[in-house]
């Protein structure tokens, strides 16, 4: 079983804001694989299904994105995995819009949600990074973060959404490199 956690705050003034792509990706992810119902577990919502032959556990934690690593720790011992199961998708303000990219182990960088992780079960995981961009000047940093995707650019977020969940499969085997590939593909198209 692999754990695959999107990062994002709960509530619904939150749902379009940059640093809930996490949680945007799951739902996507979720939508097109036929994943079961949502439930609550983990101080979280969860949502349990296969890509391919792989069985997949999404995980969105409920706890605001400060204290994510305490539900995605929840989960992890649960099933008593180690963070070689897990998986994070998470907004990136170092990469470019819309650019996906895939790392294994690292810092947080600043980002809240990945710190919290690193608190409860350490830096030795997956990463699934969703460029937001830099929005120039630190000081701009917290209301790019923590702002709406504009109108003008929502094509391009479900575009990039949809080449997510459609080249999931990839991830699901291992095979990063394909995926971001294939993703970095459907986006010229």
């Amino acid at each position: 079983m692999q754990i695959w956690v999107g990062l994002g705050n709960p509530g619904p003034r939150y749902a379009m804001h940059r640093h809930n792509i996490g949680f945007m990706a799951v739902d996507v992810i979720a939508e097109m694989h036929g994943f079961g119902a949502v439930q609550k577990k983990f101080s979280g919502w969860v949502q349990e299904g296969r890509i391919g032959s792989e069985k997949i556990l999404l995980l969105k934690p409920a706890t605001f994105m400060n204290e994510s690593g305490r539900s995605v720790g929840e989960a992890l011992r649960f099933y008593k995995l180690g963070t070689d199961a897990l998986t994070v998708f998470h907004d990136e303000l170092d990469l470019a819009p819309f650019k996906v990219k895939v790392k294994h182990g690292g810092g947080h960088a600043g980002h809240n949600g990945l710190r919290s992780i690193d608190r409860h079960v350490g830096p030795d995981f997956r990463r699934v990074r969703i460029g937001i961009g830099h929005p120039g000047h630190k000081d701009r940093v917290n209301g790019h973060v923590l702002g709406n995707y504009p109108k003008s650019e929502e094509d391009i977020l479900v575009q990039m959404l949809g080449a997510i969940g459609a080249e999931a499969e990839w991830l699901a085997k291992g095979d990063d490199p394909r995926f971001m590939s294939n993703v970095a593909l459907r986006l010229q198209e």
